[in-house]
């Protein structure tokens, strides 16, 4: 051994130091370093990563099936109307696995990023560069993609809180119709004229969805003022009670209607009110069935549905002449 040897290994040099001290050896301490040390390192790095990861998977899953059941407090998670309810289930069900799979991706992201940023620096690679390089990229990124990470955002939250999804009828204040497609930036639309609206999520500041759990057949029935208002209101709901009892709208038609009554008092009618509970998206063919119903009912019963009416005054010109001899005495005054 040489007493001018000097120790090549720094203090968190576990193995390297373990060899120096027993063979006084630089080689063989730098070799036991790079061939036990580093990759006992990097290998307690990768399980670390593994077992988080797993960590962080399994919390996803637990928060994937509290939101297959519903994630907003109050709503109804399940709906029995046959296919439609079925659908509406399956639907969460998918979307909130969409939702797993996404956050579990990113999750994996995230940990193998800051994985191999260790195990680079474990074989001393300089990664100051690196971070330095990273940061100004994601400053850069986040001034000049402001809005797409927005319109990502949003989608996130749309996806997982269920706003919508595809076959649903929704408002978004610029846009309306039939969701076709929704993806983390954009959702599709189809109105009802066969337009596709493509509608950035970040824009969408509110969204009235119209085939979520259930829906309203609000009618407004006018008739006239010289009707009985009693039978109006018992032959609507003896209508209604029928399209209720109708076999062909059993799975469509959920709650008994009601009659609400009257609703307003304009120039030519009085208009009474109608309502059904019905089904997702069938609001549009009740409402189409009962004003067909209505109408014949009407037809039998003799109840009139107003028309617009006008009061006309007809003026006689010659009654409101006045007498020659009255013109003669205003001259002569």
């Amino acid at each position: 051994m040489s007493a001018l040897a000097t120790n090549p290994c720094t203090d968190d040099l576990f193995w390297c130091n373990q060899v120096w001290n027993r063979t006084e050896n630089e080689f063989a301490a730098q070799a036991a370093d790079f061939l036990i040390g580093r990759p006992l390192a990097i290998t307690m790095i990768v399980v670390v990563a593994l077992f988080l990861r797993w960590l962080l998977h399994r919390g996803i899953d637990r928060l994937v099936r509290r939101a297959e059941t519903g994630v907003v407090p109050g709503r109804m998670t399940r709906i029995t109307l046959g296919s439609t309810g079925s659908g509406a289930v399956t639907r969460r069900v998918q979307r909130a696995g969409a939702m797993g799979s996404l956050l579990k991706s990113v999750t994996s992201g995230v940990i193998l990023v800051f994985a191999g940023v260790m195990a680079l620096a474990e074989l001393d690679v300089n990664i100051g560069p690196l971070i330095a390089g990273a940061g100004i990229v994601g400053v850069a990124l986040g001034f000049g993609a402001q809005s797409l990470v927005k319109d990502f955002l949003s989608g996130i939250f749309m996806i997982f809180e269920d706003q919508y999804g595809v076959g649903d009828v929704i408002d978004t204040g610029e846009a309306s119709g039939t969701v076709e497609a929704v993806s983390l930036r954009v959702t599709r639309l189809r109105d009802v004229s066969g337009t596709v609206w493509y509608v950035r999520n970040g824009e969408i500041l509110r969204v009235g969805n119209m085939s979520q759990n259930w829906a309203r057949t609000v009618l407004d029935i006018g008739v006239a003022y010289s009707e009985d208002l009693v039978k109006v209101r018992r032959v609507l709901g003896e209508v209604a009670h029928d399209l209720w009892e109708d076999e062909e709208f059993k799975g469509l038609i959920i709650e008994q209607p009601e009659v609400w009554g009257v609703q307003d008092l304009s120039a030519d009618a009085v208009t009474v009110r109608v309502t059904l509970k019905t089904a997702p998206m069938e609001q549009w063919a009740v409402a189409r069935e009962m004003r067909e119903r209505i109408k014949a009912r009407f037809d039998f019963e003799g109840i009139e549905i107003p028309f617009p009416q006008r009061v006309v005054w007809h003026r006689d010109d010659a009654a409101h002449t006045p007498p020659a001899g009255d013109d003669e005495v205003a001259s002569g005054q």
